[in-house]
């Protein structure tokens, strides 16, 4: 399967960052309300803490609806589990300060890489992947020029089509 190249951009950014390919925009582009989705009770309690952290930020930035739900949670699952990791593997570290809790033994005695430290990894990967797509990274950020009203960016987009 042959690549499938740059994501495409919603129209509402095209608008704050002046639509640089002047393209014409798609005037039938869904513009879903702005809004705080309710916090899925399957997130463990870290996760929980984080939804409430990020999801204010991004509702005032203008950049979270209902629809966005399953990809904050997802972004948040990610952040749960890579704090639960990296608490375990501090554990570890106090429990092996030679080692700095990096390795195990295996049940047949072999030394192994700590499965921890993979899984905080995968996490951490997982959750900056998904924190991109809200605008929460410093390069996916320079890539918008938010505006610090919503209603703005929303009436900006009212009145282009």
């Amino acid at each position: 399967m042959a690549p499938r190249g740059k994501k495409p951009i919603p129209s509402h950014l095209k608008l704050v960052t002046g639509n640089p390919g002047k393209r014409p925009l798609p005037k039938k582009e869904p513009r879903p309300e702005l809004a705080i989705p309710p916090v899925p009770p399957e997130l463990c309690d870290d996760a929980k803490l984080e939804w409430g952290r990020v999801s204010v930020e991004l509702n005032r930035l203008g950049l979270l609806t209902n629809i966005d739900r399953a990809a904050l949670a997802a972004y948040c699952a990610a952040y749960g589990r890579w704090i639960k990791a990296e608490r375990r593997l501090r554990e570890k570290e106090r429990a092996d300060p030679v080692n700095g809790g990096l390795l195990s033994v295996s049940a047949k005695g072999n030394v192994i890489s700590e499965p921890l430290v993979g899984i905080a990894n995968k996490a951490m990967l997982d959750m900056v992947r998904y924190a991109s797509e809200f605008g929460m990274t410093p390069s996916s950020r320079a890539r918008v020029n938010g505006s610090e009203d919503p209603r703005a960016q929303k009436d900006a987009a009212t009145n282009y089509f």
